[in-house]
């Protein structure tokens, strides 16, 4: 195209367009078709094109285009030189109507738009070929484009996908990617270069663009970015060192970068005290329950590599064999396990919180000193699954629920409460959803909902969660509303969360029904010490402040 029609549009007719989408109508029309898109500018479909996608701002086009006036004069055409135009779409490198016209298009597609002078070149025109105030129709085959995206939103990087990537996941901050990368200066000058280097996402490398950029990419995607200074080395620059070339100040670079590959790294537990990072991906999408039969291989480590443990890596060593949620190995690889995969192979990283704790602990290769962070390497061989109540019938449902809240109430006489109150949930949850349960088997889920709410409740009491404590009780008397032990719970609930009026309402009530009931008299003595406490204390307020107001 030539020069002159290259110019930016007239002043002000970018103005408040930039982020705003004209292409859904338009990007459906029929064949010979003509619609008004925008401001008095048109489109007639020619030929239609390739399936859905559309170019958008910033994206890199490749256009084949003859240029007339209204009464068939040619003023330009790219077909006559037999080289197709390319620009930079939504950057004002061409006249708006082209702006707004070819973001409808679709690849291969061949469109008439007929641009008012307003979109094109106003009332100065280009002179000599095109006139004054000129409405200009353009036959334009969209041939190709290269996504450009602005990937920080502030024009400080942009990233121009030259090889598309795998699948659809992408790298998130925890994750270890393997990049190939080679950055020069914008005369050519390699400033940076690496045939593989791995490293963290949140971390960087390089220069803060390449973080940035890898959370976009997907596996073997490769992208050349253009990096403004903020994204790059800024004010300072870089010096040169190990044969790169230095980076002046303000600098902008441009980057081929390809993701190799990426080890994803998660959170396992949410106070990020327990890091899994997958060394083999793992098969389907199943993972183990809480109380499922895992078998796994191990090598347990310390900090300086020293071997503590090693199970199921001898030539007729069998996996080693636990049990989920039954605290047969250490809290964060408990944890850990049931994230992972059939066949995945993971590191984890666990802190004393979730490991041996502030003691030492002797292990089978060597001592864990106290308060040490452990590194597991676990191979998940094979894992049975506990099974869920959607595999059983009803018989089985309440069967479960039984025997769980059985091993609810070892637990909690062995005063592992957290442990217990799990079971008691899930005994519930077996028989949460009785509707097809016949009238003998309903009266026996509602027995075991009871006993189980009510356990859990005094589960509750003893971990210090005293808002989950009043919600199960208060869930047990909407079954037995008479309930005494629920409304003793809930009394000793409110009381802990001073909510004393509440916790009177539901003690009276309780000794109304049982008037001889010990363990409520006990509740109401202290409950009415609880209440002289309470308003001693709110008299001293109210007499402090009447003092102060009286000065």
């Amino acid at each position: 195209m030539d020069e002159d029609f290259e110019m930016p549009p007239v002043g002000g007719m970018n103005d408040g367009d930039d982020d705003m989408d004209f292409g859904d109508d338009a990007s459906f029309l029929k064949v010979g078709e003509e619609k008004e898109i925008q401001q008095g500018l048109k489109k007639k479909l020619v030929k239609e094109g390739e399936g859905f996608e559309t170019p958008e701002n910033g994206d890199e086009v490749e256009v084949h285009y003859t240029g007339t006036l209204l009464d068939g004069t040619k003023f330009d055409s790219s077909r006559d030189r037999g080289t197709p135009f390319k620009f930079t779409l939504g950057q004002g490198q061409v006249i708006k109507g082209w702006d707004i016209g070819i973001k409808t298009m679709k690849k291969g597609e061949n469109a008439v738009f007929t641009i008012p002078s307003e979109l094109a070149y106003g009332e100065s025109g280009s002179p000599p070929t095109i006139p004054a105030n000129a409405t200009l129709q353009f036959d334009v085959e969209l041939l190709s484009w290269s996504s450009v995206k602005d990937i920080c939103k502030d024009g400080g990087v942009f990233k121009k996908i030259v090889v598309a990537g795998d699948k659809w996941e992408t790298p998130k901050d925890l994750d270890e990617v393997l990049v190939k990368y080679e950055a020069k200066l914008e005369d050519g000058t390699v400033v940076g270069k690496s045939d593989g280097v791995e490293f963290t996402v949140k971390d960087g490398y390089f220069c803060p663009a390449l973080a940035k950029a890898v959370k976009t990419m997907k596996k073997a995607e490769k992208v050349l970015l253009t990096v403004k200074p903020q994204y790059g080395f800024g004010e300072k620059g870089k010096p040169a060192s190990g044969g790169e070339g230095a980076v002046p100040p303000n600098a902008t670079l441009e980057i081929e970068l390809e993701l190799v590959s990426w080890k994803t790294v998660s959170e396992v537990t949410d106070d990020n005290k327990v890091i899994k990072k997958i060394l083999k991906e793992g098969e389907g999408y199943e993972r183990p329950n809480e109380g499922a039969v895992v078998k796994v291989k191990l090598i347990g480590k310390l900090g300086d590599g020293t071997v503590f443990l090693k199970k199921g890596h001898g030539e007729s060593e069998e996996p080693f064999e636990f049990k989920t949620d039954e605290e047969q190995v250490i809290d964060g690889l408990d944890k850990a396990v049931i994230k992972m995969k059939k066949g995945e192979v993971a590191l984890v990283t666990i802190d004393p919180e979730y490991a041996f704790g502030s003691t030492e602990s002797k292990q089978e290769l060597a001592v864990v000193p106290p308060n040490s962070t452990v590194y597991y390497e676990v191979d998940l061989v094979s894992f049975d699954k506990e099974r869920e109540s959607w595999d059983m019938n009803t018989e089985e449902k309440i069967e479960a629920a039984g025997k769980k809240k059985e091993e609810g109430n070892s637990k909690f006489k062995a005063g592992k409460y957290a442990l217990a109150s799990k079971r008691y949930e899930k005994a519930v949850k077996f028989i949460e959803y009785d509707s097809s349960f016949n009238e003998e088997e309903k009266k026996q889920a509602k027995a075991l909902k009871v006993a189980c709410n009510l356990n859990d409740a005094a589960c509750k009491l003893k971990l210090k969660e005293y808002r989950q404590a009043e919600k199960l009780c208060t869930k047990v008397l909407e079954l037995e509303s008479t309930n005494v032990k629920a409304l003793y719970r809930r009394a000793q609930a409110y009381m802990e969360l001073a909510d004393l009026d509440l916790a009177e309402f539901d003690v009276k009530k309780a000794l109304e029904i049982d008037p001889d009931n010990r363990e409520v008299k006990v509740e109401q003595r202290k409950l009415k010490e609880k209440m002289k406490e309470f308003n001693k204390k709110e008299a001293k307020f109210y007499g402090n402040m009447f003092a102060k107001l009286s000065k």
